[in-house]
Order: C-alpha cells, then structure tokens, then sequence
C-alpha cells in the first residue's frame, strides 16, 4: 500500500501550514476543509427546506422543550419563561407555514416583558439565543433617537440583526430582536407632547413600522443615512420583537388603577384580594399607557408578560444551582489553574443575606462575591497550592472593609 501524502487532498496544504490535518485510508483533509465543508452542508440543507430553517415541523422544539431548557439557566420567573416559550414555538410555526395549503395567514405575537432590574429580562433573552436557529440580536433602546438627532436611528436595529446573519437578508428576515430597556423612550407624561421629544416620543413613532411589518431600507455599516448611500431593503413582517424592560414606578400606577375600581360595599372584599407585594401581577396595557408608552405601540406588542421580584430563596438558588452560577463560574476558573476550590455552606447564606439587605438583587451577588475574592485571585495562581478552602470567617473580615455604595453602583 503507497503511503498517503502528508498534505490535505483538498485543498493542497501541507501537514505544517494546517493546526489539524485527518489522515483516512486513501486521503487526507485539513481542519480548514472540514469547516467549509460543514458550512457548505449547512447553507445546502437551508436551500434545500422550503422556509429557509434547515428544519421540519417535527424537528421544531416544543414549548416544553425550551422552557426546559431555560430552566437550567434562570431561576424562576416561570410566567415569562412560558410566554417567551410560546413566543419562540408559534414564531417558528409561522417561519414553517405553507401558504399554498389555505388563505389563513397567522400573525407574529411581539413581546413585552416588565420587570424590576435584576429579575433577569436580558438573561431570559441571552438564554433563549442559545437554543435558535434564526438569528438573533440585543440591541439597547437608550441610544435610539429620531432621525436626523445625534444618536441612532431606528434602522440601526436592523443592521445589527443583519451583521449577526452574515448580511443575509433572507435569514434576517426570519431572526429575533430583543430590545431592552424600552422603559427609557416613554414619554415624560400620560399627555402627548408639545414639543419635540426625540428620544423618547419620537422613537416609539419610528418603532410601529418596524414592529407591526413593513419593508425598511437600512443602510448596511449603520451610521447616519446620506443620498448616495446604498441601502438594504429589509421586510420585518418575520421578525420577532421581543421588549424589555424595569419600568421603574410603575406600581403605582397599578395601585392608582386598581384603588379607582374599589368602589361600593364590596371595597374591603376586593382590596383583600390584591397582593401589595407583588402588584406587577396585575399589569395591564393601560399601566403602559399611564407610564408613557403610547397607545400605537403598546397595540403591536399584544402579549404582556411580568417578572417577579426575586426573593431570598431565589438569590440563594442563583448563586449555586444554574449551569453558569457565578460559584461554578468561580470553580471553573480556580480549576483551570490545577486549583480546587470549596466553600463552606454558611459563606453562601451569608452573602444571599447581604445581598438582601442591602437590596442588590441578583448583580449584586456577583459583586459581592467579586469584592470577596479579588484578593484571593491575585495571590493563589503563583502560590503553588492546590486546595483553596473559604470560611465564614475570612468573607466576613473582607466584607468588613467593602464599599456598600460601590457595589450598589454595580
């Protein structure tokens, strides 16, 4: 048998030009190959599926299936992870429809999520992108302003969806937006206003065309728009809208609206049934509507979903069980240095305790647990030891010196 060239039968490399070269029986093949060859395979078996997923009804993950699987990485909030859930699942349907068997056309259910910060919206949203086969982006409403004022103009959302899907327009046309913190362009009262509000007012007029459908030329490097430009027509008919945001005073609004309705002899009955603590349960469109969304968007958003405040139980939960908890995440880097690192049960409690205290939410445990083992981190990779214990002891004497109002910032 002739012994087989050390160079890849492909594309001609030899063995030191590649990280990887596969030897089989009569050829060889370079790592280089092997990813264009799967790249090929991909974009085929999307040519070939008449909706462009590479994918059938049958392959499609379930409602129970995603939800699942966000469970392993967020803590609770299981109203929004199954509204998050269905979202995803009739989005595919709708990708996966065949026009040609009847006239009925379903529409896209956009998303809006209300939750104090902390609760966990953006990782919902990170989560579920995870799981895709259609792209998907995150893109910030704070910098959105209306056309022609320093900022972003609204198409910029859509070029970032086109940068994640490689400037193909048609699987663009099929992603998911995330639009987080769509709390920030409310406008400043319930009243429209009198003058020019273009980070605000303004950019929720320019969103309705993009939420309900429409086709948007977008120019293709972001920036401003100019004559010469060449644009990329972009239809958001398919396109998922997903929006989030804290929505901070909002319940009050609630409570002024729920008070108004208490009217009569049964005042003192109904007023027992509502839940002080947890009054976003109760949102409606018309508490959006109070807070300064304005009526056009809040109807292009039509499934309202709320996240609930975290309590001490869920703290204690997301600082240890999820896949990525921020102690495995530690684990994990101590180990890459031949380090094994435990922690006493009691330190848990008493960072979960702190966190609660002084109301820092989930980013604040990560804070916490930053502050406490900074030191550590810097010592232990030149030490030369291999087991690393942390006491009670030794975080409370680091939290002894933290600066609270440093890590509430955080």
């Amino acid at each position: 048998m002739a012994k087989i060239s050390e160079k890849c039968s492909f594309c001609g490399r030899s063995k030191k030009e590649v990280d990887l070269l596969i030897t089989g029986l009569d050829a060889n093949i370079c790592n280089f190959c092997v990813e264009q060859a799967c790249e090929i395979t991909r974009e085929s078996a999307k040519k070939s599926s008449p909706n462009g997923l590479g994918m059938n009804k049958k392959d499609l993950p379930k409602p129970v299936e995603i939800k699942k699987f966000l469970d392993q990485y967020v803590i609770g909030q299981d109203n929004a992870k199954k509204t998050l859930s269905v979202a995803v699942y009739n989005h595919y349907k709708r990708l996966l429809q065949n026009m040609d068997d009847d006239d009925v056309e379903i529409e896209k259910s956009n998303i809006i999520m209300v939750g104090s910060t902390g609760t966990g919206k953006t990782l919902l949203a990170k989560t579920i992108a995870r799981l895709l086969h259609v792209p998907f982006t995150i893109v910030d409403a704070t910098v959105l302003t209306e056309a022609g004022y320093v900022g972003e103009d609204i198409e910029s959302i859509l070029t970032r969806l086109l940068q994640v899907s490689e400037y193909d327009v048609k699987a663009a046309e099929r992603g998911i937006v995330f639009i987080d913190e769509i709390d920030k362009i409310a406008r400043k009262s319930d009243n429209p206003s009198i003058t020019r509000d273009v980070s605000g007012e303004g950019v929720q007029q320019g969103l309705l065309k993009l939420l309900e459908g429409s086709v948007i030329n977008v120019p293709p490097q972001g920036g401003r728009k100019h004559p010469d430009q060449k644009m990329i027509p972009v239809d958001t008919k398919n396109i998922l809208f997903i929006c989030g945001g804290a929505f901070d005073g909002i319940e009050r609004k609630i409570a002024n609206r729920l008070n108004t309705r208490v009217v009569g002899y049964a005042a003192a009955k109904i007023k027992d049934k509502v839940d002080a603590d947890n009054l976003l349960q109760y949102i409606s469109p018309q508490d959006l509507k109070s807070f300064g969304l304005i009526p056009e968007i809040i109807g292009r958003l039509p499934m309202l979903c709320y996240l609930n405040e975290l309590d001490r139980d869920a703290l204690r939960q997301i600082l240890t069980e999820p896949k990525n908890s921020i102690i495995k995440q530690y684990v994990k880097l101590f180990a890459m240095d031949h380090i094994n690192l435990t922690f006493e049960e009691a330190v848990f409690e008493f960072i979960v305790d702190k966190a609660v205290e002084f109301k820092l939410g989930a980013r604040g445990l990560r804070s916490i647990v930053e502050t406490v083992m900074i030191d550590i981190m810097f010592e232990m990779p030149s030490s030369g030891e291999k087991e690393l214990h942390i006491t009670l002891e030794y975080v409370k004497n680091k939290f002894q010196n933290m600066n609270i109002e440093k890590l509430k910032a955080a």
